[in-house]
């Protein structure tokens, strides 16, 4: 029997907006059928735009950079986890969430699905870019710790990182959502996120080689509680930090 693909990654085009303070792509027409009897584009973009992957560089001086990173490593078994009925907007997630619905093997690939990928740029009416990227749950400390016991080959969240919100630099450019989310969580975001753990996903796994995905999208819904084989494939950009990339998945 062929196998079937499944495509787990968001368009991209001019409208795909990048992380907040990364800007958005810009594409031209370099050359013209009209002019130049032949259509070429030139583009200008910061990495972090739509569905990527983030190299250890990213965060660790002399870390590994994209084409460095093993297709060995950026293909095999993965586990899709729908967690979208346990957390909205500001919520933690501990590892006790993710095997509380799915077993995860050590070594595994895993996708995390929020439900938040229905609020990206390409969603229509149900865009929703703050919500998206500024209000989507993310993973405390216990749940980094747990990554790296589990020693999996990477991450993949549907929604605009992998980290918290609040623990990345959005906490301090967008000081009233940082209170609200305060207000929700009943606790000091600075007791939530200690100093020491600012972007955990990031400058604990990342020295690790344990890398993530973000702006999982596609169709992604169709996987939910599944496991199968998936591969994430940017280009081998040496000296690079991150790469967009195409998340695939093969099923039997």
């Amino acid at each position: 029997m062929p196998e079937s693909l499944v495509d787990l990654s968001q368009p991209w085009n001019v409208l795909t907006p990048g992380w907040p303070t990364y800007s958005s792509p810009i594409v031209q027409w370099a050359k013209k059928l009209s002019t130049e009897r032949v259509n070429a584009q030139r583009i200008e973009t910061m990495l972090h735009v739509g569905t990527h992957i983030d190299a250890p560089m990213h965060f660790v001086s002399g870390g590994k950079d994209v084409a460095s990173l093993p297709l060995e490593r950026l293909y095999g078994e993965a586990v899709i986890v729908d967690i979208s009925d346990a957390v909205g907007d500001y919520d933690l997630y501990n590892p006790q969430t993710i095997t509380d619905r799915a077993e995860v093997r050590r070594g595994d690939i895993l996708i995390i699905h929020t439900g938040y990928h229905r609020y990206a740029f390409d969603q229509g009416v149900n865009a929703d870019e703050v919500r998206y990227f500024c209000k989507h749950p993310g993973p405390n400390r216990e749940f980094a710790k747990w990554c790296l016991d589990m020693q999996l080959r990477w991450l993949g969240v549907d929604c605009g990182s992998a980290d918290h919100p609040m623990n990345t630099v959005i906490r301090r450019i967008r000081p009233d959502l940082a209170a609200e989310c305060e207000q929700h969580l009943g606790r000091p975001l600075d007791e939530v996120f200690p100093p020491d753990g600012i972007q955990i996903m990031h400058t604990y796994l990342f020295p690790h080689d344990i890398v993530h995905c973000e702006n999982v999208g596609g169709d992604i819904d169709s996987l939910l509680g599944r496991r199968c084989r998936l591969g994430a494939f940017p280009w081998r950009f040496q000296g690079g930090e991150a790469a967009m990339c195409r998340i695939v998945a093969f099923l039997d």
